[in-house]
């Protein structure tokens, strides 16, 4: 089977996998998503270098976001995240907030240069990397209370953002690589 086909076999909603929740999270794998969470600002940043205009518009896949719109929405994600993690080390399992990520991508500053949220999630990651590698067990194990998605502990949100942060950087590197940009 050629390059090609194994490309068109990739769900393109999913390009890394839907994300798995790991039943025990061994010190390496916590600091495989750390590193990972400290490596998207750089890899985020060269998935979006030299794009112009138009491929800034185009959506990774049909019906989905655009390149420009993902850029702001990891980092209105990560935001969230970063404050919710942030929550959970200072309250008693604290009622979180959901947002409807699908309204915030239609907000007029998602029109921004997608500089403006590469560099805040730069600053971001670096805080929250800092922040991550400083907690002990029992911190890892405070969690939070999603109305939708239900109880997350701190390392269950770090495996899932570590995952976000490869899932949305491969919607790029995959659209660029279908459209030889």
């Amino acid at each position: 089977m050629g390059e090609a086909a194994v490309m068109r076999e990739i769900d393109p909603r999913y390009p890394v996998g839907k994300f798995k929740r790991l039943e025990k999270v061994t010190p390496h794998l916590r600091m495989a998503a750390i590193a990972t969470l400290a490596e998207l600002p750089g890899k985020l940043r060269e998935a979006v270098e030299g794009l112009d205009r138009v491929q800034l518009e185009t959506p990774y896949r049909e019906g989905g976001w655009t390149v420009r719109q993902l850029v702001h929405h990891i980092a209105d994600s990560h935001m969230n995240a970063f404050l919710r993690v942030r929550l959970a080390l200072t309250e008693d399992w604290p009622t979180i907030t959901p947002y409807d990520e699908k309204a915030w991508a239609l907000l007029h500053d998602s029109a921004a240069p997608v500089a403006w949220s590469v560099a805040l999630i730069e600053n971001l990651h670096a805080r929250w990397v800092m922040l991550l590698e400083s907690l002990t067990e029992d911190q890892w194990a405070r969690g939070m209370k999603h109305p939708v998605n239900g109880p997350m502990t701190v390392e269950l949100a770090t495996q899932m953002y570590a995952w976000h942060s490869r899932h949305h950087v491969a919607h790029i590197t995959r659209l660029r690589e279908i459209e030889g940009w």
